[in-house]
């Protein structure tokens, strides 16, 4: 008999919530998690702004469309639950220039047809009634974009898996996944445990767990930080909200923009530029993780094909000028004296060997075992409903 039912590798927000959901789903299901860290959710689950996305971006009928507006509402229900507080500041997307808007215009349907809750079309003096200091020709309104500390959601969950019967086994690296005639065999540095079924939601290490159990396929791990400058107590006054700009569709990020969070401080970011380590949030160096990238075909084709936006990311996150009037852009008043104190998160973006940024949630199945091989924004909205998606794949739903 194996040792358990179900192992996730992975005590981020995508797989404690597939723990939870498997467990809500099966009572008395044997489920262990294991990670590598001492603690849960201590890489892009603690990283982040906090906002609870609406769903305005994401191409209808993809996975993130089907699962983040489903993921946001059941979080926010979880949250009031367990006393974690979710603030709805809503976001605007705005509009500065006249090139801008037949891509304001596009996003809207998209966003019409993910049933974003309550969406407006704003134009100049109507973006100002709801953010007075921003400037912009037109905007988008998502009133229901919202706020929360994914960290606090992260440990809430950990206490309810544990609650219901599962296991932590924090601070065990997998080092090796291999099937077994009765499901699969996870190795760590500690032991070998015997599972029915294995899920994997391990984030910037999502590839490597991959291939351990065989997976060759196309994409890999590559791994892009991200600054936000916390922005000081006179400048924070002038953003009620989230304000964003319009993103590039030739580009693949959402672009710099300006969020409340749930404890009240407003931050400017991220930008988007290639790590020198999958965990380098310090700024240094993984010989290891940048001979991964540099092996990877995939990555001198992306390089090429966005080479003068990354530039200027480049040169936007060394000067703290040049990143400034990325944010004057929507919010003139803010001054170079204003942006305070750094925070650093670092992406897990999966790029395939053409050269092309993975934009949806990517999954990938060998019999009992199921890889999260791309779980990019908004997976940490979305978590709940991801989690119920990997156990009803491998039908432990009930």
């Amino acid at each position: 008999m194996a040792d358990s039912d179900l192992v996730v590798v992975g005590a981020g927000l995508v797989g404690l919530a597939t723990a939870y959901q498997a467990l809500r789903a099966r009572p008395g299901l044997r489920v262990v998690v294991l990670d590598k860290e001492p603690a849960v959710a201590r890489h892009q689950s603690s990283h982040n702004s906090g906002v609870l996305h609406a769903g305005v971006y994401y191409a209808p009928g993809s996975l993130k469309a089907r699962l983040c507006g489903a993921g946001k509402r059941e979080l926010e229900a979880y949250a009031a639950e367990r006393g974690v507080q979710v603030v709805r500041n809503g976001k605007l997307v705005v509009a500065v220039r006249e090139d801008e808007l037949p891509a304001l215009a596009r996003l809207a349907v998209t966003a019409r047809a993910n049933g974003v809750e309550g969406l407006r079309e704003l134009d100049a003096s109507g973006l100002r009634e709801v953010e007075p200091a921003v400037r912009g020709l037109r905007a988008l309104h998502s009133p229901g974009t919202a706020v929360v500390d994914f960290a606090a959601v992260a440990a809430a969950l950990a206490g309810d898996v544990a609650a219901l019967g599962g296991r932590l086994r924090l601070g065990e690296a997998v080092v090796a996944l291999r099937t077994t005639a009765a499901g699969a065999a996870v190795t760590t540095g500690h032991d070998e445990l015997s599972a029915g079924h294995v899920i994997t939601c391990g984030g910037l290490q999502s590839d490597r767990l991959a291939r351990l159990s065989g997976y060759h396929g196309g994409v890999r791990i590559v791994p892009f930080r991200g600054r936000w400058y916390e922005l000081s107590p006179r400048a924070s006054a002038l953003c009620r909200g989230h304000v964003y700009p319009v993103p590039d569709p030739r580009l693949p990020f959402l672009g710099v923009h300006v969020s409340r969070r749930v404890d009240g401080q407003v931050w400017a970011g991220p930008n988007a530029v290639p790590a020198g380590g999958r965990e380098a949030y310090d700024g240094g160096v993984s010989w290891r993780d940048v001979a991964d990238t540099l092996r990877f075909p995939g990555s001198w084709r992306l390089a090429a094909r966005y080479a003068g936006a990354g530039a200027r990311e480049v040169v936007e996150d060394a000067v703290r000028r040049a990143y400034l009037r990325r944010v004057q852009e929507y919010l003139p008043d803010v001054a170079l004296s204003d942006l305070g104190p750094r925070h650093v998160g670092i992406r897990a973006q999966a790029v395939s060997r053409d050269g092309q940024l993975v934009d949806d949630f990517l999954l990938h199945r060998a019999g009992p075992v199921l890889h999260v091989l791309n779980a990019p924004s908004p997976a940490a909205t979305s978590c709940l409903a991801i989690g119920r998606h990997l156990v009803g794949e491998l039908g432990l739903s009930g």
